[in-house]
Protein backbone atom coordinates (compact mmCIF):
# COMPACT_ATOMS: atom_id res chain seq x y z
CA UNK A 1 0.00 0.00 0.00
CA UNK A 2 1.71 3.49 -0.61
CA UNK A 3 1.75 6.13 1.32
CA UNK A 4 -0.77 8.27 -0.38
CA UNK A 5 -3.38 4.80 0.24
CA UNK A 6 -2.62 4.30 3.68
CA UNK A 7 -3.49 8.10 4.75
CA UNK A 8 -7.29 7.63 3.27
CA UNK A 9 -7.57 3.94 4.85
CA UNK A 10 -5.90 5.29 8.60
CA UNK A 11 -8.55 7.57 8.25
CA UNK A 12 -11.26 5.43 7.59
CA UNK A 13 -10.24 2.76 10.16
CA UNK A 14 -12.38 2.44 13.74
CA UNK A 15 -10.76 4.24 16.11
CA UNK A 16 -9.61 0.83 18.40
CA UNK A 17 -11.35 0.68 22.21
CA UNK A 18 -7.96 1.29 24.15
CA UNK A 19 -7.22 4.49 22.42
CA UNK A 20 -10.77 5.62 23.67
CA UNK A 21 -10.36 4.83 26.80
CA UNK A 22 -13.13 1.70 27.00
CA UNK A 23 -10.50 -0.91 27.76
CA UNK A 24 -8.41 -3.73 25.97
CA UNK A 25 -4.92 -3.02 25.29
CA UNK A 26 -3.16 -1.97 22.26
CA UNK A 27 -2.43 -4.36 19.50
CA UNK A 28 1.01 -5.55 18.81
CA UNK A 29 1.36 -4.89 15.21
CA UNK A 30 0.93 -2.10 12.93
CA UNK A 31 -2.35 -2.10 11.28
CA UNK A 32 -0.65 -1.14 8.48
CA UNK A 33 1.32 -3.81 8.15
CA UNK A 34 -1.77 -6.14 8.98
CA UNK A 35 -3.70 -4.64 6.04
CA UNK A 36 -0.60 -5.15 3.95
CA UNK A 37 -0.47 -8.72 4.45
CA UNK A 38 -4.28 -9.23 4.29
CA UNK A 39 -3.93 -7.25 0.66
CA UNK A 40 -0.65 -9.99 -0.42
CA UNK A 41 -3.11 -12.65 0.71
CA UNK A 42 -6.18 -11.71 -1.19
CA UNK A 43 -3.99 -10.55 -3.92
CA UNK A 44 -1.77 -13.32 -5.00
CA UNK A 45 -4.18 -16.22 -3.55
CA UNK A 46 -1.89 -18.11 -1.13
CA UNK A 47 -2.52 -20.27 1.50
CA UNK A 48 -1.78 -18.83 4.92
CA UNK A 49 0.93 -20.18 5.67
CA UNK A 50 3.05 -19.28 2.55
CA UNK A 51 3.11 -15.59 3.63
CA UNK A 52 6.56 -14.12 2.76
CA UNK A 53 8.75 -13.51 6.03
CA UNK A 54 8.56 -9.65 5.14
CA UNK A 55 4.98 -9.64 6.87
CA UNK A 56 4.40 -10.75 10.95
CA UNK A 57 3.74 -14.38 10.90
CA UNK A 58 0.56 -15.55 9.52
CA UNK A 59 -1.27 -16.89 12.52
CA UNK A 60 -1.06 -13.64 14.05
CA UNK A 61 -2.40 -11.91 10.70
CA UNK A 62 -4.91 -14.75 10.41
CA UNK A 63 -6.19 -14.13 13.58
CA UNK A 64 -6.67 -10.15 13.10
CA UNK A 65 -8.18 -10.92 9.85
CA UNK A 66 -10.67 -13.59 11.13
CA UNK A 67 -11.12 -10.59 14.34
CA UNK A 68 -11.97 -8.16 12.09
CA UNK A 69 -14.15 -10.28 9.86
CA UNK A 70 -16.41 -11.63 12.50
CA UNK A 71 -16.82 -8.32 14.18
CA UNK A 72 -17.67 -6.67 11.05
CA UNK A 73 -14.93 -4.00 10.87
CA UNK A 74 -13.60 -5.38 7.82
CA UNK A 75 -17.50 -4.47 6.54
CA UNK A 76 -17.43 -1.37 7.93
CA UNK A 77 -14.08 -0.32 6.39
CA UNK A 78 -15.23 -1.09 3.26
CA UNK A 79 -18.26 0.88 3.44
CA UNK A 80 -16.46 4.04 4.78
CA UNK A 81 -13.82 3.51 2.11
CA UNK A 82 -16.70 3.31 -0.45
CA UNK A 83 -18.57 6.67 0.97
CA UNK A 84 -15.38 8.60 0.71
CA UNK A 85 -14.75 7.94 -3.23
CA UNK A 86 -18.62 8.52 -3.62
CA UNK A 87 -18.22 11.90 -2.08
CA UNK A 88 -14.71 12.42 -3.84
CA UNK A 89 -16.91 11.70 -7.20
CA UNK A 90 -19.46 14.24 -5.95
CA UNK A 91 -22.37 11.99 -5.09
CA UNK A 92 -24.31 11.51 -1.63
CA UNK A 93 -22.45 9.40 1.06
CA UNK A 94 -24.97 6.42 0.68
CA UNK A 95 -25.92 4.97 -2.16
CA UNK A 96 -29.29 5.70 -3.95
CA UNK A 97 -29.85 3.51 -6.76
CA UNK A 98 -28.38 -0.35 -7.55
CA UNK A 99 -27.12 -2.69 -10.11
CA UNK A 100 -27.65 -6.31 -10.12
CA UNK A 101 -25.23 -8.91 -12.48
CA UNK A 102 -23.66 -11.96 -12.11
CA UNK A 103 -21.32 -13.80 -13.70
CA UNK A 104 -20.85 -17.65 -14.20
CA UNK A 105 -17.61 -19.54 -13.29
CA UNK A 106 -16.44 -22.62 -14.36
CA UNK A 107 -15.52 -25.39 -11.54
CA UNK A 108 -12.91 -27.35 -10.86
CA UNK A 109 -13.46 -31.15 -10.62
CA UNK A 110 -12.37 -31.10 -7.05
CA UNK A 111 -15.35 -28.76 -6.06
CA UNK A 112 -18.31 -30.95 -4.84
CA UNK A 113 -21.20 -31.47 -6.75
CA UNK A 114 -23.48 -29.76 -3.88
CA UNK A 115 -22.20 -26.44 -4.55
CA UNK A 116 -22.05 -26.84 -8.44
CA UNK A 117 -24.98 -26.24 -10.91
CA UNK A 118 -25.40 -25.95 -14.62
CA UNK A 119 -25.66 -22.79 -16.36
CA UNK A 120 -27.87 -24.06 -19.47
CA UNK A 121 -27.71 -20.44 -20.86
CA UNK A 122 -24.06 -20.45 -20.57
CA UNK A 123 -23.02 -24.28 -20.82
CA UNK A 124 -20.84 -23.66 -17.83
CA UNK A 125 -20.87 -26.33 -15.29
CA UNK A 126 -19.86 -24.40 -12.22
CA UNK A 127 -20.70 -21.54 -10.04
CA UNK A 128 -22.19 -17.91 -10.20
CA UNK A 129 -21.13 -14.61 -8.81
CA UNK A 130 -23.91 -12.51 -7.99
CA UNK A 131 -22.81 -9.19 -7.59
CA UNK A 132 -25.29 -5.55 -6.58
CA UNK A 133 -23.43 -2.89 -6.77
CA UNK A 134 -24.08 1.22 -6.81
CA UNK A 135 -24.06 3.86 -9.65
CA UNK A 136 -20.55 3.81 -9.82
CA UNK A 137 -19.85 0.09 -10.06
CA UNK A 138 -18.82 -0.04 -6.21
CA UNK A 139 -19.78 -3.22 -4.66
CA UNK A 140 -22.38 -3.28 -2.19
CA UNK A 141 -23.28 -6.82 -2.05
CA UNK A 142 -21.77 -10.77 -3.44
CA UNK A 143 -23.09 -13.71 -3.51
CA UNK A 144 -21.55 -17.00 -4.58
CA UNK A 145 -23.84 -19.73 -6.12
CA UNK A 146 -24.13 -22.62 -7.91
CA UNK A 147 -24.53 -21.62 -11.39
CA UNK A 148 -28.46 -22.93 -12.25
CA UNK A 149 -29.09 -20.00 -9.55
CA UNK A 150 -30.83 -17.25 -11.90
CA UNK A 151 -30.32 -13.22 -10.81
CA UNK A 152 -34.30 -13.29 -10.11
CA UNK A 153 -33.49 -16.12 -7.19
CA UNK A 154 -30.34 -15.02 -6.12
CA UNK A 155 -32.03 -11.28 -5.24
CA UNK A 156 -34.65 -12.46 -3.18
CA UNK A 157 -32.12 -13.61 -1.17
CA UNK A 158 -29.81 -10.37 -1.67
CA UNK A 159 -32.50 -7.46 -1.65
CA UNK A 160 -34.34 -7.96 1.98
CA UNK A 161 -30.54 -8.02 3.01
CA UNK A 162 -29.63 -5.10 0.75
CA UNK A 163 -32.40 -2.89 2.38
CA UNK A 164 -31.42 -3.49 6.35
CA UNK A 165 -28.21 -2.21 5.34
CA UNK A 166 -29.00 1.00 2.71
CA UNK A 167 -32.86 1.63 2.85
CA UNK A 168 -32.62 2.92 -0.47
CA UNK A 169 -33.49 0.98 -3.22
CA UNK A 170 -36.37 2.60 -4.72
CA UNK A 171 -34.66 1.82 -8.39
CA UNK A 172 -32.97 -1.51 -9.17
CA UNK A 173 -31.79 -2.10 -12.36
CA UNK A 174 -30.53 -5.42 -13.78
CA UNK A 175 -33.74 -7.90 -13.15
CA UNK A 176 -36.89 -7.62 -14.09
CA UNK A 177 -39.16 -7.63 -11.25
CA UNK A 178 -42.75 -8.88 -11.80
CA UNK A 179 -43.43 -9.19 -8.11
CA UNK A 180 -42.45 -6.37 -6.24
CA UNK A 181 -43.15 -7.83 -2.84
CA UNK A 182 -40.62 -11.12 -3.77
CA UNK A 183 -37.69 -8.95 -3.60
CA UNK A 184 -39.12 -6.14 -1.55
CA UNK A 185 -38.54 -3.40 -3.66
CA UNK A 186 -40.40 -1.34 -5.90
CA UNK A 187 -40.73 -1.41 -9.28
Amino acid sequence: MTDAQWAVVRDALPVPAWMEGRGGQPEGYCHRQMLDAVFYVTDNGIKWRSMPVDFPAWDRVYAFFRRWRQSGLAGELHDRLRGTVREAEGREREPTAAIIDSQSVKAAASVPAVSRGYDGGKKINGGRRHVITDSLGLVLMVLVTAANITDRQAARGMLPRLRTRFPFPSLIRGIPIKDPGACAVQP
